[in-house]
C-alpha cells in the first residue's frame, strides 16, 4: 500500500479559530479525518504531521526520505514564502511533492505570492479550502500510479 505524507505547517493547529474569513471554521483534526476517509476509498495509507517549529518539519521531511514515502502533500503555511531550510529538505526527496494552500495565496498580500516550494512541486493547488487537501491526495495517488 502506497504511503502519502501530509505536512501541515506553522499555525495550522489553529485552523477553526484563526482568520475564518481565509481558512473557514474547519479544524485540523476535521481536515485529517476527511483526508483519511478519502485515502481509504483510494486504497492508500496517509500519515499526517503538524508542527510550529521549523526544525521539526525539516526532521520529518528527512524521516520521510528514510521511510521511503511515496508522495508528500504540503501546506507549509507562512514557511512557504521564506523557509529555505524546509525547501532544501524537500529537495532531498525523489517522490512527487504537491503544494497546497486553503486560501488563494496569489490573491493575498504580495509577500504570499512567492513560494520557495513551488520549483520543487509537481503542482500547486490553492484557494479551495478543505478541497485542496482532497485534490492534493487525488493528485498524489495519480502521480504514484504514473510512476509505480
Amino acid at each position: 500500500m502506497k504511503t502519502i505524507l501530509f505536512l501541515h505547517g506553522v499555525n495550522h493547529n489553529m485552523f477553526g479559530k484563526r482568520d475564518p474569513t481565509q481558512y473557514g471554521t474547519i479544524t485540523l483534526d476535521e481536515i485529517n479525518q476527511e483526508i483519511k476517509k478519502l485515502a481509504k476509498e483510494l486504497g492508500c495509507k496517509i500519515e499526517t504531521f503538524q508542527t510550529n517549529h521549523e526544525g521539526e518539519i525539516v526532521e520529518r521531511i528527512h524521516k520521510a526520505y528514510m521511510d521511503k514515502v511515496d508522495a508528500v502533500v504540503i501546506n507549509a503555511g507562512a514557511w512557504t514564502h521564506y523557509s529555505y531550510a524546509m525547501r532544501d529538505a524537500l529537495a532531498i526527496l525523489t517522490v512527487p511533492i504537491i503544494e497546497i494552500h486553503m486560501s488563494n495565496i496569489h490573491a493575498r498580500e504580495e509577500f504570499r505570492h512567492t513560494s520557495v516550494i513551488a520549483p520543487l512541486a509537481r503542482g500547486q493547488i490553492c484557494g479551495f479550502g478543505l478541497n485542496v487537501y482532497l485534490l492534493g491526495l487525488r493528485a498524489a495517488v495519480e502521480l504514484i500510479h504514473e510512476n509505480p
